[in-house]
């Protein structure tokens, strides 16, 4: 792929608990809240995305960090270009404080704003809620935005954080105990599906992870998990991206399926 211009999205800004994000949006319909993975808002982000779209959604992606449209895989820009966009998204989680890399137990800051975006589409789109999906360093965060009772379908897509590099962290995710609680009622009470995706060997999505998503909320979690080979061999790093750089595109696939799964949810949720 090359970089995409997303010429077929507007983008406005959206403020909201004291910080600004630019946010593209494009469709119409219920809204689904698409979060990007790290770098950013890829090409292969933004397919996705276009895909959620043409079931009849209005798309939203924010921009939290990297380049917009950018392609990060070494064809585009060869292995200095990856690298650099790589890092220079890392960089911009590392340093910012609405990031919680390594916490437990604790919703990241900016989940708050995530929320009033999701309340603001909600306003403007109708339907009976909103759905979200989140990638990788973003995946828990459509976990914690289910708090508000307006989040009908969330999908945690890798949920990476927080980060396993340290002791104790192969289980959670980044949420509050406060906000864990009133998911989990939500859960009990019948008003909530969380679907979670991920590769078997993703040493950043741990089986405990997983594992301890089933015991917080029980039938209510529904778990995607694939083997390697259901991977696309294209992909530059190890089996992680379900919908994005690892997913293969084709009828009969396992990624395919995954894909059709999260498309399901998003349909049996909004599309009433």
């Amino acid at each position: 792929m090359t970089d995409d211009a997303l010429s077929d999205f507007e983008l406005t800004d959206f403020t909201a608990d004291g910080k600004t994000h630019p946010v593209y949006r494009s469709g119409s319909g219920p809204a689904v809240i698409v979060i990007a993975e790290i770098p950013g808002i890829t090409p292969k982000v933004t397919e996705f995305a276009r895909r959620v779209r043409d079931e009849g959604f209005t798309v939203v992606m924010p921009h939290l960090f990297g380049v917009p449209g950018r392609d990060p895989n070494p064809p585009a820009h060869g292995w200095a270009g990856t690298v650099a966009t790589g890092a220079r998204a890392f960089g911009r989680v590392c340093v910012s404080r609405e990031f919680s890399l390594f916490a437990t137990g604790r919703t990241s800051p900016v989940v708050t704003w995530l929320r009033a975006l999701a309340a603001q589409e909600h306003e403007r789109c109708g339907g009976p809620g909103v759905g979200a999906i989140g990638m990788c360093l973003t995946g828990g965060f459509a976990l914690a935005m289910a708090t508000d009772e307006r989040m009908l379908a969330p999908v945690l897509s890798q949920p990476s954080l927080p980060l396993t590099v340290l002791p104790g962290r192969k289980r959670g995710t980044d949420i509050s105990a406060e906000d864990l609680a009133v998911v989990k009622q939500r859960c009990l009470a019948g008003d909530l599906q969380v679907m979670g995706l991920r590769f078997r060997s993703d040493k950043l999505v741990s089986d405990e992870r997983f594992a301890w998503l089933r015991e917080q909320l029980g039938d209510a979690f529904v778990a995607v998990e694939l083997d390697d080979e259901d991977a696309n061999p294209d992909g530059v790093l190890p089996p992680h991206s379900v919908v994005t750089e690892h997913l293969i595109d084709e009828p009969g696939t396992r990624t395919r399926a995954a894909l059709d799964d999260v498309l399901r949810l998003f349909r049996t949720k909004l599309l009433v």
